[in-house]
C-alpha cells in the first residue's frame, strides 16, 4: 500500500487517509466483501446505512420511471461505483452523465445530475454528501427523503458548497438543468 498519509479529524484524533488503491486491495484480499456497501470519502472509508424498504421501493419505482423518459445522449448509472478521484469513491443512487463517456474517467462537471434517495441516511447526503458533490462540480444534485417524497434540490456548486438550494414536494416537478426534457413529479410515482 502507499505511505500512510494521516489527518487531523474534527474531534482532534489522527485518522490514516487510504486511497483507492488501497482500498482496490482491500476488495482484493477479502478484508473488505465485494458487496459490502463502503464508500471511500476524502480517504476514509464510510460503512453505508442499510437501506430500508421505503429506499428500495422508490429507487425500484425512480429507475423505471427514468429509464423510460431518458433523453437521447445521455445514460445513468444506478448505484454506479464512481471513482471520483484518487480520495473518494462514491455509490450514488443515480448518476447521470452523456452516452459515450469513459466511465473510468467522469468528472464532477461531466455530471449531468446526480440523485440519492433516503431514508436512514437523509442528513448525511443532505450534508457530506452534498458538499461532496459540490467540491466536485456537480452542477445539480437531488436528495429525495423516501418517506416524504421531499426532494432538496441543489445547484451553483462550489467549494464551500452549493450556493441554490430549493425544496420540492412530492406534488412539484423536478427538472433537470443539464439532462435536457428530463422530469419527475414524485406524486406520480407508486
Amino acid at each position: 500500500m502507499n505511505a500512510p498519509r494521516m489527518v487531523i479529524a474534527q474531534d482532534g484524533l489522527p485518522r490514516r487517509l487510504f486511497r483507492l488503491a488501497d482500498f482496490d486491495r482491500m476488495v482484493e484480499a477479502g478484508v473488505i466483501d465485494r458487496d459490502e456497501r463502503i464508500e471511500l470519502v476524502g480517504g476514509e472509508l464510510i460503512p453505508m446505512a442499510a437501506k430500508g424498504i421505503p429506499h428500495e421501493v422508490l429507487k425500484v419505482h425512480l429507475n423505471l420511471y427514468l429509464a423510460a423518459h431518458l433523453p437521447a445522449g445521455w445514460i445513468f448509472g444506478q448505484e454506479f461505483g464512481w471513482r471520483i478521484d484518487d480520495l473518494n469513491y462514491l455509490e450514488p443512487d443515480f448518476l447521470f452523465f452523456p452516452d459515450g463517456s469513459d466511465f473510468a474517467a467522469i468528472g464532477g462537471h461531466a455530471v449531468g445530475l446526480a440523485i440519492e434517495v433516503s431514508d436512514s441516511t437523509l442528513t448525511y447526503d443532505r450534508g457530506r454528501k452534498a458538499r461532496l458533490y459540490a467540491e466536485f462540480g456537480v452542477v445539480e444534485y437531488w436528495a429525495i427523503d423516501a418517506i416524504r417524497r421531499e426532494t432538496l434540490v441543489y445547484r451553483e456548486p462550489g467549494r464551500e458548497g452549493y450556493a441554490a438550494i430549493r425544496s420540492y414536494a412530492a406534488d412539484e416537478t423536478l427538472t433537470a438543468l443539464r439532462v435536457p426534457g428530463l422530469t419527475l413529479r414524485l406524486a406520480d410515482l407508486p
